[in-house]
């Protein structure tokens, strides 16, 4: 598996000789960044799956710089965050909508965003912004609640079942020499 991810990986000239990375190379070709133990992948893990919920492209801008933060593997982490995707990201939200609702207390039921009209735009575009309004407390609480649910999950998992491969790994040798 290393070996395999070796060849996908950019090398250091790659990354050094790259004009976009350029400015951030210093940190970027910290080795801890690049390194494969049950440490750094628990962290990549739990930091993908964290930033995976940040909305647009930004999620693997927030992976890397959580990643810059704690030392972790960044190619792990930047790969985990693909868990949100065109199919995944609408029943997500819905969750962490609900999720929210409950933190706060909100009882009401769920309003459903306004009917488009191109002939009352500027009603619309009215109507539009105070859906939003009333929708975006428990949309952040329920997201900020998911991401950390899901990033100690991820974390608590990754260690366990990098810790059941290494017991399994020294058994198999064990078994083998005797």
């Amino acid at each position: 598996m290393r070996a395999y991810l070796k060849k996908l990986l950019p090398g250091r000239e790659a990354i050094r000789n790259n004009r976009w990375l350029r400015p951030f190379v210093a940190a970027l070709l910290h080795p801890r960044l690049w390194h494969l133990n049950r440490h750094s992948a628990a962290s990549a893990v739990a930091v993908g799956l964290f930033c995976g919920l940040i909305p647009g492209p930004f999620q693997m801008f927030g992976a890397a710089l959580g990643v810059l933060a704690c030392r972790a593997n960044l190619p792990l982490a930047l790969l985990v965050t693909l868990y949100t995707n065109p199919l995944t990201i609408v029943p997500l939200y819905l969750l962490a909508y609900q999720i929210g609702r409950l933190l706060i207390g909100d009882g009401a039921a769920f309003i459903a965003p306004p009917e488009f009209s191109l002939t009352a735009f500027s009603a619309w575009s009215a109507a539009f912004q105070a859906w939003m309004l009333q929708a975006v407390k428990p949309l952040a609480a329920g997201l900020l609640t998911l991401a950390s649910s899901l990033a100690l999950l991820g974390y608590l998992t990754t260690k366990a079942a990098w810790r059941i491969y290494l017991i399994s790994a020294w058994r198999k040798r064990r078994a083998a020499r005797a």
